[in-house]
């Protein structure tokens, strides 16, 4: 689609809500997902299981992105010390973005579902993590997705539009919600399931 307007997000009880700027198939990369982690983060959330099915993410540059609301129900959850930092909405817990740990590096993932209109972003160009009968994993137009991801971080950074983060505090580069890493423990019951 060639809508360039804002495209409104919000969380399942709509307490956290925003904006993308600019929200269509020319300004992010749409990605289903078939990694055990995202599946993982759903399934802790207390979201319906996606399996078989992947989960469905907007890749966009962070500088795209406008809370007009409930940002103090934010909420990060990490699945490992070093795992994607994964957004999400303490009063619903419904994920919202997948970013990377550090703003440096300018990346979101926005959840599809949490958008008004999914529509607007077009079909999915990359499917990521596919399982395969010989419980190999591949990935489907996964040159274009790491293409437009880097074509966006070069931009934001050469731009600087990446200090324009709500993710980040860019002058401590620490996260603006609180962090929650799974221990041994919880990931070991989590990835039985």
């Amino acid at each position: 689609m060639k809508d360039a307007s804002p495209a409104r997000f919000e969380c399942t009880c709509g307490t956290v809500a925003g904006e993308v700027t600019s929200a269509s198939r020319k300004t992010g990369t749409h990605v289903e997902c078939f990694c055990v982690d995202c599946r993982a983060a759903q399934i802790y959330l207390g979201q319906p299981d996606p399996h078989p099915n992947g989960v469905h993410i907007f890749q966009i540059s962070p500088e795209m992105v406008h809370f007009s609301q409930g940002t103090e129900h934010l909420r990060i959850l990490r699945l490992g010390p070093k795992g994607l930092m994964r957004w999400y909405a303490d009063c619903c817990k419904a994920p919202l973005f997948n970013t990377l740990p550090k703003p440096t590096i300018p990346f979101a993932g926005l959840i599809v579902d949490r958008l008004q209109d999914p529509a607007r972003i077009g079909k999915v160009v990359t499917q990521s993590f596919l399982p395969g009968k010989d419980g190999a994993r591949r990935h489907k137009g996964a040159l274009t997705m790491t293409m437009q991801v880097l074509k966006r971080a070069v931009a934001a950074r050469m731009s600087g539009k990446w200090r324009d983060t709500p993710f980040f505090d860019i002058e401590t580069g620490a996260p603006t919600a609180p962090v929650h890493i799974l221990d041994k423990r919880e990931r070991q019951a989590l990835f039985r399931s």
